[in-house]
C-alpha cells in the first residue's frame, strides 16, 4: 500500500513541477517528486524483503537451537570412509610365438 502512496506523491510531484508558474510552487513540485521517488524505491524493497523472509512463527527459539546442539555434540563421530587401494595393472601374456600381449 505505501509504494502505491509513493507513486502517486511523485506524480503529484511532477504535475506541481510542469503546472508551476511560481519558484515557489515548482520547489514543492521538485521536493514532492524526490520524497515521493525515494520513498516508492524503499517501499519497494521492503516489499521484496518482505516476501522472501521467514515468519517469525517458523523461527526457532534459542531453548530448541541449544538442544539441537547438544545432541549433535553428543552423537558419535561418522566413521571415515575406507578408501580403496589403486589397482593392478594387468600382467604381461606370452603367446607361443613370443609376442608380448596385455
Amino acid at each position: 500500500m505505501t509504494r502505491w502512496i509513493m507513486l502517486v506523491v511523485t506524480l503529484l510531484g511532477l504535475v506541481l513541477t510542469f503546472g508551476a508558474k511560481t519558484p515557489g510552487l515548482l520547489g514543492i513540485g521538485l521536493l514532492l517528486t524526490l520524497i515521493g521517488v525515494i520513498g516508492f524505491v524503499f517501499a519497494l524493497a521492503a516489499d521484496r524483503i518482505a516476501a522472501n523472509a521467514r515468519p517469525e512463527a517458523s523461527m526457532a527459539a534459542v531453548e530448541d537451537l541449544a538442544a539441537l546442539r547438544r545432541k549433535r555434540a553428543a552423537a558419535p563421530a561418522p566413521a571415515r570412509p575406507v578408501v580403496p587401494a589403486a589397482p593392478v595393472a594387468p600382467a604381461t601374456i606370452r603367446t607361443e610365438e613370443g609376442n608380448r600381449q596385455s
